[in-house]
């Protein structure tokens, strides 16, 4: 119950209905806010409780200043959480062991249960291990069943044991498309109130809903069990950018290449911690779809959020994928009553300012490493000629009598050439045929960011029909596959008769997940793998996806491009990044006359003709008419019963962890590091993909090897997505990422330090040297560089961190969700000096360290910064980035969920 302190609670009658509302035009000031801060206004409104939510912090909001930096702690209560798989199975571990805590320490088991709506879709499994053929999705559905089938048991009792947790089963959606297409409520309905719906969600990409005006973001898994136990996100009230898009976009360019520009633009303006908001005349002429896609790749450009604010678009939207009338009607009447409806006349107060015309977006694809590292497709030769070099030691070849502009930096310094070592490869088939640097070994049309919009997906479609009427076929080296976000878009792919093109260019469908994005590309071609690895080729992928880093598509594969669907098709014929597919030919038509991009390109009107004669309504309710059953697989998986899990010895799936091991009632103080080693010496933009476990496991890795001890075949090691449940498989992979280069251990890559309880501290497996280090009392530090912890919501991240022994992460700048999930484990993150770095500091990773002044917190206090030590002589003050109360209790308590677990045994 609010304490209402504002006289803001009110009455909304909708048809025959009432409901309970909080009005924002009461607090001073609301009327200028950004629509994303409105939505935190009314949530303040409605929890206001005295204790965490007070009202201070609400007139605080009022009173927002757009230039202040954030200083305003605020607990921001979301409405839902959502979940994929692969983060949703260690949260469902960890309430399942919270259970037990409270058991043990003498509570009810039954207080952990989520307070919220916590709904699971299950579309991080499913591996591209069959392509190119008419049954590959079932093959792939059926492995994926094989693979998983105890995580998919254990999922199923955590459906039936806690209420208010639902589960999307495999072979459905990605989550974020089920989100805005079915999940999503826009305006939620609960208690009587009717309220603006927000959600977090364990995966970066829930940002994907801002499009549809629902604030919300990426978090971490830990902080994803706190929001559904009732605990409140502990926040600043942030700085918002506001975009304003005008203008219109040229044919021939894409939502994709919209997305990015702005991932361009927004990362060199700077915008982590902030929101986006998107405002102006323009944005009414900007589709949902559309929207979506730039709300998704919020984390690419580092915002917390990217939001359009609700309007009519909204709802044709949500009539469109078969929301009924009564809940659009009143998301159109709360949201206009409540000052929530977009109004192009009144222009709110935003802290900065940027300003893109539609109409200068050029096609563009983005790579060979990072979202943000945007390239116009017409200088895609020269700058992968000019970047293959970073991946290659073969000369370049100055044969080439190309010329390139002489403004053109990348293919200067590449002087036009390129390295060149073709290999012969005969294919499985008997196909001869040659590969070299640059070869396309992927074309993927996948990932949420893309798969949900229907002008880039029936673009592909019509692209692929235009090349096979031409003559056109993939090159037979190029591993092609379709993983939709939806049913619904193969639904639209059948209406319009577009499935049997794609089908025969071997884009068949393999699935409905997230597949290459998330490095579930499945294993290349034996023959072509082979010659790769043998030659040490720098060959690439192209992807619809969102993510591009270094090691996460295929072990196999160096250089990864993120391109719209269309011209992941034209990729896939052309074969290679060393052609200019905006002037030179794709390939040879059946007349025997070259085919350019340009003669295969779709017309907008081509698109919007399929658009408006192939999707309707129907499909989607018949998609989600009742999408949490699941087919007859998901139906008859036996299902374990009671409201605590019987944990299985002998699993190497889901395993109990050891985070309540040994825990009493309060926490002991918070104590200063001394004697600490640093496990890794790290670099700039340093991932979570780095950190995190992901991708398949590699033989001859400690994951390997424990997952072999346990009598686990090769071919039955799956991902170490797959075995999140399972923290002994974990910790083992932490800091494996073959990509990563730690700085102590120079000369490798990969999952490697050096020892330093050892004579001569010889180079081991980081996991290896780590408990080493464990059996000796000693803590450890990671020392890292600017953007540390980059990219997706990975908990792992953060508890692999913490179960390695880290106490401490050093970095030059954190991005926000990983800053926050090292609090919630326990691990503390500290910044060097402005301008200082471990380099300038003369840090070489060998040294001894001690951290002193932290023990402030004891005393209620943040201290601002901590004196570090070294045994080398080297001295500063670090700045301790625990930036809010709420963050100080979580790390005093040893974590988010140890000092929820108190909250609840204390009430």
């Amino acid at each position: 119950m609010s304490a209402n302190s504002f006289g803001s609670r009110d009455t909304l009658r909708v048809g025959d209905e009432s409901y309970e509302i909080f009005r924002l035009d009461a607090v001073e000031g609301s009327e200028r806010l950004p629509y994303s801060l409105k939505v935190l206004l009314e949530n303040l409104l409605r929890t206001e409780d005295g204790t965490n939510v007070t009202a201070e912090h609400i007139r605080a909001l009022g009173n927002w200043d757009p230039k202040a930096q954030p200083n305003q702690e605020i607990q921001f209560t979301p409405a839902r959480v959502i979940m994929q798989d692969f983060t949703g199975v260690p949260c469902v571990v960890d309430l399942a062991t919270m259970r037990e805590a409270v058991k043990e320490l003498g509570g009810d088991a039954n207080k952990i249960n989520p307070l919220a709506p916590a709904e699971l879709v299950i579309d991080h499994s499913v591996i591209v291990d069959i392509f190119g053929r008419p049954d590959a999705f079932e093959r792939n559905v059926e492995i994926e069943y094989e693979r998983n089938r105890e995580r998919y048991q254990f999922l199923r009792w955590g459906q039936t044991a806690f209420d208010e947790f639902k589960v999307v089963p495999p072979g459905t959606g990605i989550v974020h498309q089920a989100n805005i297409e079915h999940l999503a409520r826009v305006a939620m309905v609960r208690n009587g109130q009717v309220y603006p719906d927000t959600c977090v969600g364990t995966d970066s990409h829930t940002t994907m809903q801002n499009g549809l005006g629902i604030l919300g973001w990426g978090v971490g898994g830990i902080e994803a069990e706190a929001a559904m136990l009732g605990q409140p996100i502990s926040m600043l009230i942030p700085r918002v950018v506001g975009f304003k898009l005008t203008g219109q976009l040229n044919p021939g360019t894409t939502a994709t290449d919209l997305v990015l520009t702005i991932t361009e633009m927004l990362r060199k303006h700077g915008v982590v911690g902030k929101f986006v908001e998107f405002y102006g005349d323009g944005i009414a002429s900007v589709p949902l779809a559309n929207r979506a896609t730039i709300g998704n790749m919020s984390p690419e450009f580092g915002s917390t959020a990217a939001i359009f604010p609700i309007d009519g678009e909204t709802i044709r939207y949500m009539k469109l994928t078969g929301r009924s009338e009564a809940q659009t009607t009143l998301v159109e009447t709360y949201a206009k009553e409540n000052g929530l409806w977009h109004d192009p006349a009144n222009e709110p107060a935003f802290s900065e300012y940027l300003e893109l015309d539609l109409g200068d977006v050029v096609p563009s694809i983005a790579g060979p490493k990072r979202p943000q590292d945007r390239i116009a497709l017409s200088s895609a030769k020269p700058t992968w000629r000019h970047d293959v070099q970073n991946y290659v030691s073969d000369p370049v070849d100055e044969s080439s009598d190309e010329s390139f502009p002489a403004s053109d930096a990348p293919a200067q310094a590449a002087n036009g050439g390129r390295p060149k070592k073709p290999v012969k490869v005969t294919m499985s088939d008997g196909t001869e045929t040659e590969i070299d640097h640059g070869a396309v070994v992927i074309a993927a049309i996948t990932s949420c960011t893309n798969t949900s919009n229907p002008s880039v997906m029936l673009g592909a479609a019509l692209l692929a029909k235009n090349a096979v009427d031409k003559g056109l076929t993939r090159k037979p080296w190029v591993k092609t596959s379709l993983a939709p976000g939806s049913k619904v878009v193969t639904d639209y792919y059948e209406r319009s008769g577009l499935t049997p093109y794609l089908d025969k260019l071997g884009f068949n469908l393999v699935g409905y997940g997230c597949t290459t994005c998330i490095g579930n590309s499945g294993p290349l071609p034996e023959e072509i793998s082979k010659a790769v690895q043998e030659n040490d080729l720098a060959v690439t992928a192209v992807l619809s996806g969102n993510r591009n880093f270094e090691g996460r598509i295929n072990p196999d594969v160096k250089m990864n491009y993120l391109a719209s669907p269309p011209l992941v098709v034209a990729y896939a014929l052309a074969g290679s990044m060393d052609i200019d597919i905006t002037t030179e030919p794709l390939g040879t038509g059946a007349d025997g006359e070259p085919v350019y991009l340009a003669d295969i390109w779709p017309s907008p009107e081509e698109i919007e003709e399929v658009i408006d004669s192939a999707i309707a309504s129907d499909m989607y309710e018949s998609a989600y008419s009742d999408v949490f059953a699941g087919d007859e697989r998901w139906r008859s998986l036996p299902t374990p019963t009671g409201n605590t899990f019987e944990w299985d010895t002998d699993s190497t799936y889901v395993r109990k962890p050891p985070y309540f091991e040994g825990m009493a009632t309060t926490p002991d103080p918070v104590s200063d590091i001394t004697g600490a080693r640093v496990l890794a010496k790290l670099g700039d933009s340093v991932t979570t993909d780095h950190i995190s476990p992901a991708g398949a496991i590699k033989p001859g890795t400690p994951a390997a090897d424990y997952l072999k001890a346990n009598g686990v075949e090769r071919k039955d090691f799956n991902s170490y997505g797959s075995r999140r449940g399972n923290h002994e498989v974990m910790i083992r992979g932490t800091f494996a990422n073959i990509r990563l280069r730690n700085q102590i251990a120079p000369g490798t890559e990969g999952g490697y330090t050096r020892d330093f309880t050892q004579p001569d501290a010889p180079v081991s497996f980081i996991y290896d040297a780590a408990q080493n280090y464990a059996r000796q009392g000693t803590p450890l530090v990671v020392l890292g560089g600017k953007e540390y912890g980059s990219g997706s919501s990975r908990d792992w991240a953060a508890k692999g961190t913490r179960l390695l022994g880290v106490r401490a992460v050093i970095a030059e700048s954190y991005e926000r969700i990983h800053r926050s999930n090292l609090i919630g484990m326990g691990v503390l993150p500290l910044q060097f000096p402005e301008g200082k770095s471990a380099d300038s500091l003369g840090l070489t990773g060998e040294e001894t360290f001690a951290i002193v002044g932290i023990t402030e917190l004891n005393e209620g206090r943040i201290p601002s910064t901590v004196r570090v030590t070294t045994n080398t002589g080297v001295q500063f003050d670090a700045v301790v980035r625990i930036d809010t109360p709420g963050e100080a209790d979580y790390y005093r308590n040893g974590g988010i969920l140890q000092y929820v677990l108190r909250q609840l045994i204390a009430e």
